[in-house]
């Protein structure tokens, strides 16, 4: 079985930067579960794996514009301090879900003083190359339900 839209695909990957450095990777834990065509993972990588069938391994480089976005500096900005509970201890590097004009985002804390606190809206790896190595474990016709949510429900892949 080939993967195409509306399938669920199970794969093994690796993710670096263009340092080469390991940013996140399945290995020693279980496979990535996605259902193809639903926009459950980046569209470069999701492209690369159309067609591809179990056993298929790839490298994939994928471009920041089909990761995760390009850096948007608009995406910057200073929020009042009071904005936060007061009893919150915050600190730089902390990220949590703010209500956007986009809907929900997650943010990152950049910077703060006393009076403001610096906010980043761009995803982490947003301006990134992306280099994934990947193996596909499984393919499978998604149920209704899955194809209904828009993402999978059961995951597992039997390396055996």
């Amino acid at each position: 079985m080939t993967i195409t839209q509306d399938k669920v695909v199970l794969i093994d990957y690796t993710l670096k930067n263009s340092q080469g450095e390991m940013i996140d990777s399945s290995e020693g834990a279980e496979p990535l579960v996605y259902l193809h065509g639903a926009e459950n993972i980046v569209s470069g990588l999701e492209r690369e794996l159309e067609g591809k069938k179990v056993g298929d391994s790839l490298n994939v480089v994928v471009k920041p514009e089909d990761g995760y976005g390009i850096h948007n500096e608009a995406l910057i900005g200073a929020v009042p301090r009071e904005m936060f509970e007061s009893d919150m201890d915050i600190e730089v590097g902390m990220s949590f879900q703010a209500e956007t004009d986009q809907g929900v985002q997650m943010v990152s804390i950049v910077g703060l003083n006393d009076e403001e606190v610096t906010v980043d809206g761009n995803h982490p790896l947003a301006g990134e190359t992306l280099h994934f190595d990947v193996t596909v474990c499984e393919v499978r016709d998604a149920t209704e339900e899955e194809l209904e949510h828009g993402h999978v429900h059961s995951e597992g892949c039997d390396h055996h």
